[in-house]
């Protein structure tokens, strides 16, 4: 519908509304922008700091979120002791996903429905049912 574009000092703010395109952004700061109402079917994230990120009534069905951690050495970002802060799940249907090779030390997992649930292959309900 409406496009714009506006100079704010060093940085520029751009509105699009109602359009369909294809955006390629490389070496990009988008910091709070705001996607809303957006489809991004096949969008490719990558070498991004996502720190803060929220993402709120999306459908993410397909989704494949992989090598998360702080920067590798050799990065440039790379800080050897750098700790990742936590992420946080909040009302997410995720029955049939896999969490493979990850980190979850630590992990706290609260009023969730974990039937069917499997650690490497064990059933976690049957688990916690011999443990009582």
């Amino acid at each position: 519908m409406e496009n714009t574009s506006q100079n704010n000092a060093a940085n520029k703010l751009i509105q699009i509304f109602e359009t369909q395109k294809t955006i390629i952004l490389k070496h990009a700061c988008i910091d709070n922008s705001d996607f809303n109402d957006v489809s991004a079917i096949g969008l490719k994230i990558s070498n991004a700091n996502l720190s803060d990120l929220e993402i709120d009534g999306a459908q993410l069905g397909g989704a494949y979120i992989h090598n998360i951690d702080m920067p590798p050495k050799g990065h440039p970002a790379y800080t050897p002791d750098a700790k990742q802060r936590p992420l946080k799940f909040e009302n997410c249907n995720l029955n049939n996903s896999t969490v493979a090779n990850c980190n979850l030390s630590g992990v706290t997992i609260e009023n969730c429905n974990i039937s069917g649930m499997k650690i490497n292959g064990l059933l976690i309900d049957e688990l916690l049912k011999e443990c009582k």
